[in-house]
């Protein structure tokens, strides 16, 4: 039998050293990174400019990185 073998991450975003940092979680980094960069999406990143990517972490299981997301 075949599973599917899915990926989440839980990833940390800043504008500058020292600076406002912003903790998410996806399914597809590299998508999401490239809408923070482009501002594609309202909100808090696109407001305070956060496009620097600066931790990640995967996980198996959604429910993992969603506990780990909100312990951060």
């Amino acid at each position: 039998m075949y599973t599917i073998q899915h990926q989440y991450y839980v990833y940390i975003l800043t504008n500058k050293i020292n600076g406002t940092l912003y903790i998410g979680m996806t399914n597809n980094l590299e998508r999401r990174i490239y809408e923070h960069k482009n501002k594609l999406i309202e909100g808090f990143t696109n407001k305070y400019g956060l496009d620097i990517l600066v931790f990640i972490e995967s996980y198996q299981y959604v429910q993992d990185a969603i506990l780990r997301e909100k312990r951060m």
